[in-house]
């Protein structure tokens, strides 16, 4: 296969999952195929779901998911740092492990591939970045680098100026929430370069709060492939995608200034919010209207047709289940990491 998109995605992010994979096929130009990297085993509405479509399917290459979850496992579980901050917040010993994940479509079909998070809604044709990767190996669309860089790289100054170019640092970092590359675009020689560089020490620069995130900064910066971010080399005519930033909608299609987005990205908001919309409650998101449409556009009948809002004492519940199951799902993953290290001990 030559160009395709990848999405990471599990049941929890299903409604999201639906209206990014509907606006894509409303908005793309053009029929893409499209493959599921799981994020975990809740799988049976994703399954369901990619049944039910032609162009999509599931990743299913345990050799390539194993390898990167071993080498960002190797990149973390090391880090002291890190791992002092991850137990002080409450978090699992390795945080947010299956979002690095993603790099599994550099061992994928796709020759040329856009990677979306789930929480993406696609607004137009995309050729114009598939053209690009012609040119450069990783592609961005995103105002990320005007961001405080603490976001990507909370290392001390003297550290990250001894690790990066200031000139690349300053216009190449980028959100991990939307990219695009290329299959096999490391080598094996750069992979396990970079690793031991980070392993070395140079993992001190990196935030903890975005392990993926940070880490796909570092290895893009370290590694000195080529970069384009739209956003940065054509400011003029690119566009924001961040919720938060007001657009204009014009049947259903997000414009900033007269110009189509083109993805809009809910970074940030819980997917329980988009759970919670989807089965009747008024829940406040941006662009509501728009997710929506999206969401339901293969399903109209579906749609809820009036909103209420919980009762104060519902939504305590609710705070409170979804605190106790958090802790419970810690305890879970805890347990597993130990008995796998039971096992490998025999």
């Amino acid at each position: 296969m030559s160009d395709g998109i990848y999405i990471l995605a599990n049941d929890l992010v299903y409604d999201q999952l639906v209206a990014l994979l509907n606006s894509i096929e409303a908005n793309a130009g053009r029929e893409i195929p499209i493959c599921i990297i799981p994020y975990n085993e809740q799988l049976d509405k994703v399954k369901a779901e990619i049944a039910s479509r032609d162009n999509v399917t599931l990743f299913e290459d345990s050799v390539s998911i194993a390898y990167w979850d071993n080498f960002a496992t190797e990149v973390w579980q090391n880090y002291s740092r890190a791992q002092k901050s991850w137990r002080e917040w409450g978090f699992p010993e390795l945080y947010r492990l299956p979002m690095h994940r993603k790099l599994c479509g550099l061992d994928g079909p796709f020759d040329k591939f856009i990677y979306f998070d789930a929480d993406t809604l696609l607004m137009k044709p995309i050729d114009y970045i598939y053209e690009k990767l012609d040119k450069y190996d990783w592609v961005t669309n995103d105002f990320q680098y005007k961001s405080e860089l603490k976001y990507i790289f909370d290392g001390s100054p003297e550290l990250i100026q001894q690790i990066f170019d200031q000139e690349k640092l300053n216009r190449n970092t980028f959100c991990a929430g939307w990219f695009a590359t290329k299959k096999y675009i490391f080598s094996q020689a750069t992979l396990a370069n970079l690793l031991e560089k980070l392993q070395a020490g140079e993992a001190d620069v990196m935030a903890c709060a975005g392990p993926d995130q940070s880490l796909f900064n570092y290895m893009i910066l370290r590694s000195g492939i080529s970069y384009y971010n739209f956003a940065f080399h054509d400011c003029e005519q690119a566009t924001g995608n961040h919720w938060s930033s007001q657009f204009d909608v014009v049947d259903n299609i997000l414009y900033d200034q007269g110009r189509k987005l083109t993805y809009l990205h809910y970074m940030s908001i819980s997917s329980s919010a988009f759970v919670r919309l989807c089965g009747g409650e008024d829940v406040e998101i941006p662009y509501r209207d728009v997710f929506l449409y999206y969401r339901y556009l293969k399903s109209p009948e579906k749609r809820p047709q009036r909103f209420t809002r919980p009762s104060k004492l519902m939504l305590l519940q609710k705070s409170t289940s979804s605190f106790i199951q958090q802790r419970i799902n810690n305890i879970k993953l805890k347990y597993r990491n130990f008995k796998d290290k039971t096992t490998q001990l025999r």
